[in-house]
């Protein structure tokens, strides 16, 4: 019988990462843009929006990967509330992850706001109407989902040192290889 794997595959984890870091650029962007005015603060929205469906992008094939190559198991001596919970939070993530950028995108296109994707082609818009208004509905929306995002995160984190410092079970080993794991 095969040993169970015990680490994510270089395609999960270059997924996970890129993603992890483009939503980190993604606030960055916005803080950028608040920050700004004129030309520039377009620049940081447009690089904002470019990044924002690449995440879009990423997120399907992430999950187009993952329906392809099932999780590796959670460990043995973790309850089974925590695996429940460990399970949710990862749907959840898929989840606000496209969320997140179809409220963006859904914006834009409301407002009829084009822009080029990395200045390379025109990303269509997607056919809504409703002006400014609806534009403005769908941000609300967008900041809603973002704020679930950050919660999202900030308990992904919390639960990775938990499994790291209280545990010391090796979950994190599973996604930061350079962390080594423990007998």
């Amino acid at each position: 019988m095969a040993e169970p794997r015990n680490r994510y595959s270089g395609v999960s984890l270059a997924l996970h990462w890129v993603i992890a870091f483009a939503v980190l650029a993604q606030v960055l962007l916005i803080a950028a843009h608040d920050k700004t005015e004129g030309a520039l603060s377009r620049e940081f929205v447009t690089l904002h929006k470019s990044v924002g469906v690449t995440i879009l992008v990423l997120t399907l094939a992430r999950i187009g990967w993952r329906l392809a190559h099932p999780a590796i198991a959670l460990p043995d001596g973790m309850p089974r509330w925590e695996k429940l919970v460990a399970r949710t939070t990862h749907v959840l993530f898929y989840a606000l992850l496209i969320a997140m950028p179809m409220t963006g995108w859904l914006a834009s296109s409301a407002g009829g706001r084009e822009f080029a994707w990395f200045g390379l082609f025109d990303w269509p818009l997607l056919p809504v109407g409703g002006g400014r208004e609806t534009a403005s509905r769908l941000m609300g929306v967008h900041g809603l989902v973002m704020k679930g995002l950050y919660v999202l995160i900030a308990l992904h984190v919390l639960a990775a040192l938990k499994h790291q410092f209280v545990n010391r079970d090796n979950v994190l080993h599973r996604m930061i290889p350079l962390i080594p794991r423990r007998p």
